[in-house]
């Protein structure tokens, strides 16, 4: 599964240099689009981490479901478990400091 997830990542970067593959949108899209508070605008309703993108369709039916396997894999421990740690951190600092104001920010990803 490494091996298959390293070759699709570069496969990929490979495409985009080569100007075969077109990013859904730039990084100064998303730019714009968060220095005008625009936070409904299409790129924030995607999931618009930079866990790799690894579902093609025009891979053979194993390589998908090597990819699908990956794909949730990334989400789960990059993503959903991430944001549970914050999220169970943030409440203990709030319950353990009652008497405290906080400012959190948290990324896009």
């Amino acid at each position: 599964q490494v091996l298959f997830a390293l070759n699709q990542t570069l496969l990929q970067h490979e495409s985009l240099r080569a100007g075969s593959l077109q990013a859904p949108y730039t990084t100064e899209d998303l730019i714009k689009h968060y220095n005008c508070g625009d936070l409904n605008a299409v790129i924030f309703n995607h999931d618009t981490s930079q866990v790799p993108n690894f579902i093609n369709t025009t891979l053979p039916p194993h390589e998908q479901v090597t990819a699908q396997e990956i794909d949730s894999y990334f989400r789960q421990e990059l993503i959903y478990k991430r944001n549970e740690r914050m999220g169970k951190r943030v409440m203990s600092l709030l319950r353990e400091n009652r008497d405290k104001s906080f400012f959190f920010a948290f990324g896009a990803g």
